[in-house]
């Protein structure tokens, strides 16, 4: 399990660093990179398609990725997934192009979605398949 925390923890250490506000789809009940990021000042808001999760202390929201809300996602200048199903890649990217932000995956074990995107070491390695046009432009 302290395999899993390191990967949570390189993860929401490396986002708090360089964004300003994260969604992180699929969050289920791991929150140590949600709860790194929050720690950090920064903004979070976490996704899943359950109800019932047990996440008091973050902005939780009941979300579809195969049919989003956009709206919940607009500010973001990161969306991110931690070990997503890879059926999930697709809409994920779909999304992060549409609202025009980062989208940042760490995969489970050796899958990929395509060329895997942008590599990125961050005591881990992440894949970046989306990377936002004019950050500088952003409202935030």
């Amino acid at each position: 399990m302290d395999e899993y925390k390191h990967i949570e923890a390189c993860i929401g250490n490396y986002i708090a660093e360089k964004y300003k506000f994260a969604i992180e789809i699929g969050i289920g009940s791991n929150t140590k990179a949600a709860d790194i990021i929050l720690n950090a000042g920064k903004s979070i808001r976490c996704t899943d398609v359950k109800e019932g999760l047990p996440i008091k202390h973050l902005d939780f929201i009941i979300d579809d990725i195969f049919n989003p809300n956009i709206v919940l996602y607009e500010k973001a200048d990161v969306i991110y997934s931690i070990r997503p199903a890879l059926e999930m890649i697709p809409p994920m990217i779909s999304l992060a192009k549409q609202i025009n932000t980062d989208l940042l995956i760490y995969h489970l074990g050796f899958e990929l979605h395509g060329d895997g995107g942008d590599q990125i070491d961050c005591g881990v390695l992440l894949h970046r398949y989306y990377h936002r046009r004019n950050p500088s432009k952003r409202v935030t």
